[in-house]
Parts: structure tokens; C-alpha cells; sequence
């Protein structure tokens, strides 16, 4: 069977009354402070809070706003009490529960989507539990083999061959194997996902001007040239591999997304494009993932400058999905 085929087969059967749940993420970040504001937007009858009610009653208390009675929360005990700025070790494993309570709903039809704020990726780590990301923890619950992160921003669409990775690491872990997964996935649901009858892609070279005719590096003519050739022979519009300097510009000609190689090699020109309105997704999963384009920005938590408009747009791009 084809893995398009096979993941689609696993996506649950998506009904759109039942509720998109939302993680409040790090409790010693902007995630609760985000979370209280969905209670004054426009989709607040559509949301389920997975959040420690306690923390949510402190930062309420703390912004000088009332607690919103009607906020549906999922509660979620944190064993350390909330301090803005200073993450706890002690709350990782109720964190992680949080997310797998999340996709389990999502699998079991309970939830329609998942929309993720932010985690401390380095407390994690330092309390003992490897997390690279949402993206590979998402895959691992799920049973993914390969994950797509894409983030998307107005029109502009950027998915990673690629993602949490040393730079160093790059090189050997692009085969040829691996981008066809990743733009097999990319096509796929650009189809299903989002409406695309028939996506077109620009693919990145990995190396400066795309290898330089083999003379900055080897590995575009090698391996991404190749790859997308084959998928150009199936009457697929993907076109590559491209220098990054000129992928993105109207030069570029039409596309509905661009693959970049490398982590910071796509995501710089998304997020200048459209940070703060931004959205992170994540391809291939069985369940409709978005999440913000942003950290946890630990030293404006409980300020009253947290902009809460990457989650916003998160859960109207979830909602969109989920419609299809």
C-alpha cells in the first residue's frame, strides 16, 4: 500500500462538533496567558483547555483580569506551583501526560484538532526526558515514521526535509529515501490537508547556488536532483533543487509551498514574513496538529504583552483543516 494511502486510512473520522483541544504548554511561559485571552475571541465555544486550573486562576490574578468562567478546561495538575519566568523540571512529566491525553482524544474522535503552545524544550531535556520537539514527540505517540514540520504565514508555505537537527547532522541524514517521504507527505497533504488540487513545489538546494554545478558540494546533483526528477516524470509540479537566495522570490515562479533542506534555511523567511500571524504544522500525522510560530518567551510571561495572534490564527487553520 502506499504510505499516503496507508496514513490516510489511519486518520480518525473527524466531527466537526466536537472540540479543537489546546495545550497551554510551558505553565512558566505566555501559553496560560495565551490561553486566558481565547476566552474573549471568537472561537472560545469551540475550545478545550488542557491546563493546570490553578496556574490559569494565578496568571488571571496576576494580568488583573477575571478568571473566564466559561473557558472549558481539561485540568491538568502541575506538581510546582506557576512562577513566570522560571520553568520547573517538576512539571515535565505532567506536561508530556497533557499532550498524550490530547492525542488520544484526537485518535478516539473525541477532539477534532490539536493546537499546541509552547514547551521549554532545554527543561525538558534537563529533567531527563529526550524532546527534540513537538514534531518527533507528535510522531512517536502517533506511531509516524516521518513527520513534515511546515509553517505557513498568509500565502507562503515552508516545509523542512529536515528539522531539529545539529547543522553538521544535516548532510548525512538527507538521502535520497528520506526526500521522497518528505515530499510524498508534502504533496499529499497539501491535496488533503489544505484544498491544493495539484500542488506546485519548489524545492531548495542544500548548498550555496545549488552546488555550483558540483563545485559546493555534491549532494544536490546527487541526491534532490534525482529525487525530484522522478517525481517531474509522474506529472508532478516540483521543481528544483533551487538556490534558497532565489527559491522565495517572484523569480521563483508560482508555488503553493517550498521545500527547504535545513532548519534555519526555510524558517528565517517565513518568520519575517509573517511572525506573530505565523503557523507551525505538522504533516503526516494521523491528526490534525498546528501550533504557534513562537517560544515561550519566558520574560514577558504574566506581563499583559503577550500577543495572542500565532494562536489564534493556529486554531482558525485547525478548524479549516478539519472542515476538509
Amino acid at each position: 500500500m502506499d504510505p499516503a494511502t496507508s496514513r490516510r486510512s489511519l486518520r480518525p473520522h473527524i466531527d466537526l462538533n466536537k472540540p479543537i483541544v489546546v495545550s497551554a504548554g510551558e505553565p512558566a511561559g505566555i501559553g496560560p496567558d495565551l490561553c486566558l485571552a481565547l476566552a474573549d475571541g471568537p472561537f472560545a465555544d469551540r475550545l478545550v483547555v488542557i491546563a493546570d486550573p490553578a496556574v490559569l486562576r494565578s496568571r488571571a490574578t496576576l494580568l488583573g483580569i477575571e478568571f473566564p468562567a466559561k473557558l472549558r478546561i481539561l485540568p491538568l495538575a502541575c506538581p510546582e506551583p506557576d512562577v513566570c519566568g522560571t520553568p520547573s523540571p517538576a512539571n515535565v512529566e505532567a506536561l508530556l501526560e497533557g499532550l498524550r491525553l490530547a492525542v488520544d482524544g484526537c485518535l478516539r474522535g473525541e477532539f477534532a484538532a490539536l493546537v499546541t503552545g509552547p514547551l521549554q524544550k532545554s527543561v525538558i531535556n534537563d529533567a531527563g526526558s529526550a524532546f527534540s520537539g513537538h514534531t518527533e514527540f507528535l510522531a512517536e505517540l502517533t506511531g509516524t515514521p516521518r513527520p513534515v514540520m511546515l509553517l505557513v504565514a498568509a500565502d507562503l508555505r515552508v516545509a523542512l526535509a529536515t528539522t531539529h537537527l545539529p547543522l553538521r547532522d544535516v548532510t548525512d541524514s538527507l538521502t535520497q529515501d528520506s526526500l521522497r517521504d518528505v515530499l510524498r507527505i508534502l504533496h499529499d497533504d497539501l491535496q488533503s490537508r489544505f484544498g491544493i488540487a495539484d500542488p506546485e513545489i519548489i524545492v531548495c538546494g542544500l548548498n550555496p547556488h545549488a552546488g555550483e554545478g558540483g563545485h559546493l558540494g555534491h549532494e544536490d546533483a546527487a541526491i534532490i536532483a534525482p529525487v525530484i526528477r522522478e517525481f517531474a516524470e509522474r506529472g508532478l509540479k516540483i521543481r528544483g533543487p533551487l538556490a534558497a537566495d532565489t527559491a522565495f522570490t517572484p523569480a521563483a515562479g508560482a508555488r503553493d509551498a517550498v521545500l527547504a533542506m535545513y532548519h534555519d534555511q526555510g524558517l528565517p523567511v517565513l518568520k519575517y514574513a509573517g511572525f506573530g500571524n505565523a503557523v507551525n504544522v505538522t504533516l503526516g500525522l494521523p491528526i490534525i496538529r498546528t501550533s504557534v510560530d513562537h517560544g515561550t518567551a519566558l520574560d514577558i510571561a504574566g506581563t499583559g504583552r503577550a500577543d495572542s495572534g500565532s494562536m489564534t490564527a493556529a486554531i482558525e487553520l485547525a478548524i479549516r483543516m478539519a472542515q476538509r
